[in-house]
């Protein structure tokens, strides 16, 4: 057998050395690897800092030249107006859907007697620019007379302009309480002469205003396809050719409501002009309406009056008609166009207007609601006021 060996042993005099190394091993190899607190944070927000710079390098290498941008911004222009286009056609198709139903399901009801006349058989509506119609009483003769003399045409005229301007002029007026009275005779009489009237199916009265100007829209409506629908009392003075230009600049709007915007006090008090009986619906006493055109002449767009054909017969009467006709509309994507035009003094107010070259539509006094004393006043206000007889013929629509 070979002899065991005993391993050998390291002389105590290195042991003291070898600790030493370890230990400066150790440290060496812990100061490379270890790092403080601080610098860790520091190390991580440099490393944030450098993916920032990064992101914006990246963003600036990546943005489209100016010639890039207008071109995208001009696809967007007509994306937003294919939209609008859009918006207004299916408007347009579901009022027209509303009014079928509607009227399909009140054939049998009284208030078929307008609304169902949009589907019934009968020729195509004729396509105009706007439907004037005049507000006029049994007792206006006078009036209607004076207003034949000055802004109305006649006879060749009248029919002229509907056909070569697409401009439609009638005073609208309805039956007496009886039948075949002889006011509804003398009217009779009237139109046989002049043929510029719109019989309404509506019993006249003073305070039945706010149902004949509903009536009027809606049986409006069914006889004419207009891009405009005017309502005007006869006892104010129209310049024609301005009154269509000014409804020209809003053609494309689809619902516009076109007037001089007002928002009187509601009048409470009993035995006053234009008490509202339903004042309490208005909040607290010596409160104003909700702002609406003034009475005297306003014009509403082709959806709005359709709108009035459809819903008729729900529409709530207030005393006053043109704070009815505004209350139609609350509720409603209806622009307001406030044009102070469409409401100048009588002379010297609209004369001075119009040596300024700033003609007015339409001209009244405010204190009579209409041309004070209009009979004898309104030809010298068309004489002072007026556009010129050519001015209708001459404007572009």
């Amino acid at each position: 057998m070979k002899p065991h060996r005993s391993p050998k042993k390291i002389s105590l005099n290195w042991i003291p050395f070898i600790c030493l190394s370890f230990f400066t091993l150790g440290i060496l190899f812990s100061n490379r690897l270890w790092v403080p607190p601080e610098s860790n944070g520091q190390l991580l927000s440099q490393r944030r800092r450098e993916q920032e710079l990064q992101i914006v390098s990246g963003d600036c290498d990546t943005k489209k030249t100016p010639g890039q941008d207008n071109g995208v911004m001009g696809e967007v222009l007509k994306t937003h107006e294919a939209i609008q286009s859009l918006d207004k056609s299916v408007a347009m198709l579901e009022m027209q859907l509303a009014a079928s139903r509607n009227s399909q399901e009140m054939d049998n009801g009284e208030a078929s007697k307008v609304v169902s006349t949009l589907t019934r058989d009968r020729p195509p509506r004729k396509k105009v620019f706007m439907v004037i119609g005049i507000n006029t009483a049994f007792s206006s003769r006078r009036r209607r007379d004076s207003v034949r003399e000055t802004w109305m045409p006649q006879g060749e005229k009248l029919i002229q302009l509907e056909r070569e301007k697409g401009i439609v002029i009638r005073f609208m007026i309805g039956h007496s309480a009886t039948s075949n009275s002889i006011l509804d005779r003398a009217i009779d009489s009237e139109e046989a002469q002049h043929k510029d009237f719109f019989r309404l199916e509506h019993v006249e009265g003073y305070h039945e205003l706010s149902a004949k100007t509903k009536i009027f829209f809606s049986t409006a409506v069914a006889k004419w396809d207009a891009e405009f629908y005017v309502k005007v009392d006869d006892d104010v003075h129209v310049n024609l050719g301005m009154l269509a230009t000014t409804l020209g600049r809003h053609r494309s709007k689809p619902r516009v409501y076109i007037g001089c915007m007002k928002s009187g006090p509601v009048l409470s008090s009993k035995n006053v002009k234009y008490r509202e009986p339903e004042y309490w619906k208005f909040g607290e006493e010596g409160n104003k309406y909700f702002r609406h055109a003034t009475g005297q002449i306003y014009a509403i767009s082709k959806e709005l009056a359709t709108y009035i054909s459809i819903n008729q017969p729900i529409l709530h009467k207030y005393a006053n008609e043109d704070v009815s006709l505004g209350a139609w509309f609350i509720g409603l994507e209806v622009e307001h166009i406030d044009d102070r035009n469409m409401c100048c003094g009588t002379p010297p107010d609209c004369e001075w207007k119009a040596q300024a070259g700033n003609v007015c539509v339409a001209s009244f006094d405010w204190s009579c609601s209409g041309i004070c004393k209009s009979v004898e006043k309104l030809k010298t206000v068309h004489e002072r006021c007026g556009e010129g007889d050519d001015a209708v013929w001459n404007t572009s629509l």
